[in-house]
């Protein structure tokens, strides 16, 4: 008859039930951490479509409101922020040289940046995980490195 040793199985579940405490807030980390990565690429790509005029609309490019928790699923909403001198909204611009206009050929930069970012996030995803399975703790959260204009330049903390 086969036996069963169970000697550790409560230090196994122990350890589960802390790790699954813990996982919310490294989930936010690794959203915050996804975040920083795609906002980066984003200002890539549209550096390298020549979507430089004064340069406020790629600058502005960042997530304000930080990371959401909405219903247990952490996001970060990635868009450029405020207006140019002129008073048009940079999520607008950002808007119509994506898709084009009947002036404007488009040119898709965001796509491009969200499909270029794909493997260093999960690169990254990866190395947060693999770190928290390490040590057990939750690795520091990320500040948020884009700056915007709302009353003035702040560089939001997660």
């Amino acid at each position: 008859m086969a036996q069963i040793d169970t000697t550790d199985l409560q230090e196994l579940l122990n350890d589960m039930r802390r790790m699954g405490e813990a996982a919310e807030p490294v989930a936010q980390v690794m959203t915050a951490a996804a975040a920083e990565e795609i906002t980066a690429y984003w200002k890539q790509a549209a550096e390298a479509h020549g979507l430089r005029d004064t340069g406020a609309m790629i600058e502005s490019i960042g997530y304000p409101e930080g990371v959401q928790n909405r219903g247990g699923l952490f996001t970060a909403d990635i868009y450029p922020q405020g207006k140019d001198a002129s008073g048009t909204r940079n999520a607008e611009k950002a808007f119509i040289l994506h898709y084009g206009s009947s002036r404007i050929k488009p040119t898709y930069w965001v796509d491009e940046a969200e499909k270029n970012a794909e493997e260093p996030v999960q690169a990254r995803l990866e190395g947060i995980w693999g770190e928290f399975l390490e040590t057990g703790q939750v690795p520091a959260v990320p500040l948020q490195s884009a700056k915007y204009k709302r009353g003035g330049t702040k560089t939001r903390k997660i």
